[in-house]
């Protein structure tokens, strides 16, 4: 059996559609390395050289591309004509579309794995005619998949109500903190990290980021009563690139702190690399994931795997994939109480902290890669 897997996101390592993939492969490899797989990458990604053994690499052409080679054109041009294209070329049995990116037309089988639908399910992210159509381009596309793998029920039931899928055509895989999400493996190089940020002794964190969805304003307003009770000794440290804030799809948070009057409380550390999150998460007293919607939330996991207790939204996949590890709240308040609660009752706090950590041993991506096999082996019976 040949696999060829688009490999558009390779490079973007901190988003989840390029964790996912990278681990996919990893890991697929480790799980079958009888079978072949083969990479298919945009012009503009050079041969990776982290990339696991006896994988095959096979590079698009950039001379007929209509656009620079990492533009949004570009992205699309790749999807609908090299790719399906190029896994013809190399005699693939099935090409496997990591993210909602699927050709309307492909030569060989095909899956396609829809992380969410988030566009669909808030029209927000769909502002533009571009955005638009591209939406439309890939929900219609995604149709004419052989097979559907997908992260969590939750978006599972999303993606048959909005893509009109049937459920027996769609598989749950979920994801998996690494191994480095962890709490004592490579905790000799926390302190290096903490100064490397001006990180403060205590702190509660958020680590993700600012669109409306990911609801960090509620995690403000939360420390309006967290900073009256302890913001001195526990201050909120709030990580990652920020955008151009636009008051829609990004909420201005700097501003809204301002208004809060608790900017005495806030440390904003901007982006953080990828190889220092188990770091961060495991300096951190408490994590705070108040996000609105998500596919399957991997931070909070990758937090209790470091050995953090979690705070959440209510959320409905955090329900599904956190069970009762993370203290999951309905509102700013509520929020506010869970983090002090946390911060102050260390009978809790080692109770959240082990019930983590159990959780987070049950997920694994080997085990995400042998159902994407099975996954596999069904589309080629079929």
């Amino acid at each position: 059996m040949h696999i060829a897997i688009n490999g558009w996101f390779y490079d973007q390592e901190s988003t989840g559609s390029g964790q996912y993939l990278r681990h996919l492969l990893a890991n697929l490899r480790k799980a079958a390395p009888e079978i072949e797989l083969s990479l298919i990458l945009p012009p503009h990604i050079q041969h990776p050289a982290d990339l696991p053994t006896a994988i095959n690499v096979v590079r698009a052409a950039n001379s007929r591309s209509p656009a620079k080679a990492s533009g949004r054109v570009a992205k699309v041009f790749f999807e609908q004509r090299s790719y399906p294209r190029l896994a013809r070329q190399i005699g693939a049995d099935i090409a496997h579309v990591p993210y909602w990116g699927t050709p309307m037309a492909c030569p060989v089988k095909l899956v396609t794995t829809v992380l969410d639908v988030i566009p669909l399910l808030y029209p927000i992210y769909s502002r533009g005619l571009l955005t638009s159509l591209y939406t439309s381009l890939v929900s219609s596309a995604a149709r004419g998949s052989n097979h559907i793998i997908t992260i969590s029920e939750t978006a599972k039931v999303d993606i048959e109500e909005q893509l009109r899928i049937p459920a027996e055509s769609i598989t749950v895989t979920y994801l998996a903190p690494a191994e480095r999400y962890h709490p004592h493996i490579g905790a000799e190089n926390d302190e290096a990290v903490r100064d490397k940020y001006d990180l403060p002794e205590r702190f509660v964190l958020y680590l993700g980021g600012f669109d409306w969805r990911k609801q960090v304003n509620e995690l403000l307003l939360a420390y309006t009563y967290v900073g009256e009770a302890d913001g001195d000794r526990f201050p909120l440290v709030i990580a990652g690139r920020e955008p151009a804030y636009d008051d829609r799809l990004f909420p201005n948070l700097r501003e809204y702190c301002r208004r809060l009057n608790i900017e005495d409380y806030v440390q904003w550390t901007g982006f953080v690399d990828e190889a220092d999150k188990p770091a961060l998460y495991r300096l951190a007293d408490v994590f705070v994931f108040p996000s609105r919607y998500e596919g399957f939330g991997l931070m909070a996991l990758e937090a209790m795997a470091s050995g953090t207790p979690v705070v959440t939204s209510d959320a409905i996949v955090f329900e599904e994939v956190l069970e009762d590890a993370a203290f999951i709240v309905n509102n700013a308040r509520e929020m506010a109480g869970a983090i002090i609660a946390l911060l102050i009752q260390k009978p809790l706090r080692d109770t959240m902290i082990n019930q983590g950590l159990a959780l987070a041993s049950n997920y694994s991506w080997r085990k995400t890669a042998e159902e994407t096999l099975e996954v596999y082996e069904q589309v080629m019976r079929n």
